[in-house]
């Protein structure tokens, strides 16, 4: 993109950020009848109704010899409910051109309902059906089990999901943060369908729900509709616990494979999402690799052509957070390219940031976090988190303060807190020369 484009990019981007908080976000907070509580974004230019909620507890809490419980129902909850199998379920969604889909993360199992308003009836029952009223029925149960052992088997042979599982090995142990959110095959293959009847039981109830909408639907309506798709939910379910993690120990792993090319992730302990210096560490990790303009990007793909790419960003769970970073480079270079990773890391922690290429980062930030909510389906989930994270209400109005209160001096304090070489954890997936295991 040439300088011009870019300028005239960088401008609509800015006039865009300056203009649409105001018109695109005033949240309601809306109680049904019975309790429930959603955040509402209302919005009648679009026809469209984006509804996203979250339930306690994730794959993570899978009981052990069932890896992948969570997963699995999370593939099976659109595949049949109540008084419609599998066929006409998805018959009943593409008759009013609705989407509904289920995803299970390792804390949270989380759901969304897309529709156009003028069906939001249909819909909103189709969902509660399958949330209240899952089938499990065995033709869809042994389909689905067949795919995920099938999507199991061709990941042993993925140099970056052989990466990524061996990483959270070597931070997490044996925690269940470590544990594949698919399962094992042996654990899939022994999954039966009361696992899955007694998951829905356990975990969809109301006291654990959390739930964001966004578009042509009003908050009157909207406190109706929760009764009608949670009410039949119990209260409460098992409490969900997870221990803490063990301390993150530094180190680095070689899995050989016979590949021209390696994978390589790293990464260490960073911070939680309510750590007092999470912003500071957003902003110092946007500049070091989370950002186009970052500096390993920098040193490794723009000087060196090392790399296609290198980028870093946080994985944040309650119990613990983590920096993480991937790239890929030739065998006889991947030696080169973690110097000047660990050289990045020891720069960043002893010199800190520059004026403008802080106050670059920040412009940034600030003015593509619209971007980021740029659909109904993205808003809702956005309200979701807001409300995970304990954020407040006011929050999409209180975040450029926030990126603009990082100073310079806050990056260098979290940076000596936070990155050091030394306790960089290493995975490298291919036949790296000069390389061995410390681990």
């Amino acid at each position: 993109m040439g300088s011009g484009l870019r300028a005239c990019a960088g401008a609509l981007l800015l006039a865009f950020a300056a203009v649409w908080p105001a018109a695109a976000t005033e949240i309601q907070r809306v109680r049904s009848p019975g309790g429930i509580e959603a955040w509402l974004v209302e919005d009648k230019s679009v026809p469209v109704i984006g509804f996203r909620f979250s339930f306690r507890g994730g794959g993570a809490l899978d009981p052990r010899g069932r890896s992948g419980l969570a997963n699995m129902v999370s593939a099976l909850l659109d595949e049949g409910a109540a008084d419609l199998d599998s066929q006409a379920f998805q018959r009943a969604l593409e008759d009013i051109a609705a989407s509904i889909g289920f995803d299970a993360g390792r804390e949270r199992f989380h759901g969304t309902l897309r529709t156009l308003s003028e069906h939001r009836a249909r819909a909103f029952g189709l969902l509660r059906k399958a949330l209240a009223a899952p089938r499990f029925d065995a033709e869809p149960v042994e389909r689905i089990r067949r795919q995920i052992a099938a999507g199991i088997e061709s990941g042993k042979d993925n140099p970056r999901r052989i990466a990524g599982r061996a990483w959270s090995g070597l931070v997490f142990g044996d925690h269940p943060y470590a544990r594949p959110l698919a399962g094992t095959q042996r654990d899939v293959a022994a999954i039966a369908v009361e696992d899955m009847r007694r998951f829905v039981r356990e975990r969809f109830v109301r006291d654990g729900l959390t739930v964001g909408v966004a578009g042509d639907i009003s908050a009157s309506e909207l406190a109706r509709r929760l009764d009608e798709v949670f009410g039949e939910l119990p209260l409460s379910g098992v409490a969900a616990h997870l221990p803490e993690p063990p301390p993150v120990r530094g180190g680095m792993e070689i899995v050989r494979k016979p590949i021209p090319q390696s994978v390589v992730v790293f990464g260490q302990a960073g911070v939680k999402r309510d750590d007092p210096d999470y912003y500071a560490a957003y902003v110092m990790n946007h500049l070091l690799g989370g950002g186009r303009n970052s500096r390993l990007n920098e040193e490794l793909r723009e000087k060196r052509g090392l790399v296609y790419s290198v980028h870093t960003y946080f994985r944040l769970f309650h119990r613990a957070g983590t920096i993480v970073g991937q790239l890929a480079t030739a065998n006889a270079r991947v030696g080169t390219a973690l110097d000047l990773v660990r050289g990045e890391w020891k720069r960043m922690a002893r010199d800190g940031v520059d004026a403008d290429e802080l106050a670059a980062a920040k412009r940034y930030i600030n003015g593509s976090f619209p971007l980021r909510l740029d659909s109904t389906r993205s808003i809702a989930g956005m309200l979701v988190a807001i409300q995970l994270n304990r954020l407040g209400i006011d929050y999409i109005d209180r975040r450029p303060a926030l990126i603009d209160a990082v100073t310079g001096e806050d990056i260098r304090r979290v940076a000596r807190r936070l990155l050091s070489p030394d306790r960089l954890v290493i995975v490298v997936v291919g036949d790296p020369e000069g390389l061995e295991s410390t681990r």
